[in-house]
């Protein structure tokens, strides 16, 4: 009987050693989704866009779409995807914030949608840089119209850039307190926060920038849990709204271009620009 129960629990140990040791390897692929679209051009889904090259300071080049804002004086939207999909599934959201005059920037990561390079938080930081240089740069949007927008993974991107580059604004979908609190909602079992290369701390990045800030989190998250997005609305700087959406799913087209998270967006650019 004692024996059993020894090779029973060496069999557990094993199978957790090896959940963490396939962990460890393969975190990357499991944090980045990366999808190989979108196929075609900024023309083909947004009206007035057009295809842009975004150049990190490691030598990578990455693929944009680009709409001017159409109401002089709106700010511009710089959008950090989540960590799946690709812009073109960002078009919708994108098409609904020209619609409101505004400006907006969608681009992809490296290592995804057929860009070089591969993901981590460090090669994330240097994209978004990226990103807001050609805004300012080559399309020569003032820096006091620029807002930025993550969504989820992307929220802690931008609320990293914020720390160094404040914005006139910024609008986070989604936003988990740091990437080892939402990997362990998933992974109970496993020590995600002693094994993540990647930490993202978004909750003590907001804390540390001094711009209006608007969180928006659905009530019915199973990926980021809707507590974790309050705590980081509850830590900003310089809170300007939370917009809860009742019933909404992580996934869901509320969340991806509903009409409450564009208002959101609309409603702190005008804040910020008025």
């Amino acid at each position: 009987m004692i024996r059993s129960v020894l090779v029973g629990a060496g069999v557990v140990v094993l199978l957790l050693a090896s959940l963490v040791g396939l962990l460890w390897v393969f975190q990357r692929s499991l944090i980045y989704l990366a999808d190989d679209g979108p196929a075609g051009s900024a023309a083909d889904l947004l009206p007035g866009g057009r295809d842009v090259v975004l150049h990190t300071s490691d030598g990578l080049d990455l693929d944009g779409w680009y709409i001017p804002a159409s109401d002089e004086g709106a700010a511009t939207v710089l959008v950090a995807n989540g960590n799946g999909g690709h812009r073109g599934m960002r078009a919708p959201l994108a098409d609904a914030l020209s619609d409101a005059g505004l400006g907006v920037l969608l681009f992809d990561y490296r290592g995804y949608a057929g860009n070089p390079g591969s993901p981590t938080e460090e090669g994330l930081a240097r994209d978004v840089r990226a990103a807001r240089t050609f805004l300012l740069e080559d399309a020569g949007v003032p820096g006091d119209r620029l807002v930025y927008f993550g969504e989820s993974l992307g929220a802690a991107v931008v609320t990293e850039l914020a720390t160094e580059h404040p914005p006139a604004g910024l609008v986070l979908r989604s936003p988990f307190t740091d990437l080892a609190s939402v990997a362990a909602e998933h992974y109970p079992v496993l020590p995600v926060r002693a094994l993540l290369h990647d930490r993202f701390p978004a909750v003590e990045h907001v804390a540390r920038v001094d711009v209006p800030t608007t969180v928006v989190l659905g009530s019915a998250d199973s990926i980021v849990p809707p507590e974790q997005s309050r705590a980081v609305a509850a830590a900003a700087g310089r809170l300007h709204r939370l917009v809860e959406v009742p019933r909404a799913g992580h996934n869901d087209r509320a969340l991806l271009d509903g009409d409450a998270l564009v208002d959101a967006v609309r409603d702190l650019a005008e804040h910020t620009t008025g």
